[in-house]
């Protein structure tokens, strides 16, 4: 295993990127915060954060965005952002997070390298990516942005690797220990970035900043 900061610099203007996003729908969307926001202001959030996430990696200035859409493109939202940005939408495909998580990588590795992160972390920066690009091109096999609640915020292959995703048990304090294990296993090098956190709970609405808060429309 490599850890540390790998020096934003080479050749990472071919890495994609690929961002996982829920519909903005009251009650399928940020359902953990529904008990604080209401499920209409839940679902309002999740549109922020979706705009943040795309907005985030097309700043990275780095390979081809693409946003990965459930159910479908086809929601109102998803229309709208994909006319306002450009950005191409698809369609997650049916399975848990580890299949669908895997469908992207088989789709794009196929022209290079992949980034695919979620909507869930506000933290996450253009440098950051362009960091873990860098890393990418240059050494190991995955990079990742672990996260406080022991999972992971980004995840960068540079060919598809099935055995990070089938059977995992996501949501859980254990995935990114599971995902070390099981690249060890299969013989992979990888390098850890940054500890970043996830907005997923109450709890975690008090760590945004007042200019986060806005950005997000929490701000009153």
């Amino acid at each position: 295993m490599a850890t540390g900061r790998a020096e934003a610099t080479g050749n990472i203007a071919g890495v994609q990127v690929a961002v996982l996003a829920k519909a903005p729908i009251p009650g399928l969307a940020k359902t953990r915060l529904i008990p604080a926001l209401g499920a209409e202001g839940a679902a309002r959030l999740q549109r922020h954060l979706t705009r943040q996430a795309v907005r985030t990696a097309q700043a990275a200035r780095l390979g081809p965005v693409t946003l990965w859409c459930t159910p479908d493109p086809r929601h109102r939202f998803f229309r709208a952002l994909n006319q306002t940005s450009g950005i191409p939408c698809l369609t997650q495909c049916s399975g848990d997070l580890g299949e669908r998580m895997h469908m992207a990588f088989r789709m794009h590795c196929a022209q290079g390298p992949l980034l695919l992160i979620g909507t869930d972390c506000p933290p996450l920066t253009p440098a950051h990516l362009r960091t873990a690009a860098y890393a990418l091109r240059t050494g190991p096999d995955a990079v990742f942005h672990p996260t406080e609640d022991g999972g992971y915020a980004m995840v960068g292959l540079r060919t598809p690797q099935v055995n990070l995703f089938t059977g995992m048990r996501w949501s859980t304090d254990t995935v990114m220990a599971e995902t070390r294990a099981r690249a060890r296993d299969a013989g992979l090098t990888w390098c850890e970035l940054e500890t970043l956190w996830d907005l997923d709970e109450p709890a975690d609405l008090s760590r945004l900043s007042p200019a986060q808060s806005v950005a997000l429309g929490l701000a009153r």
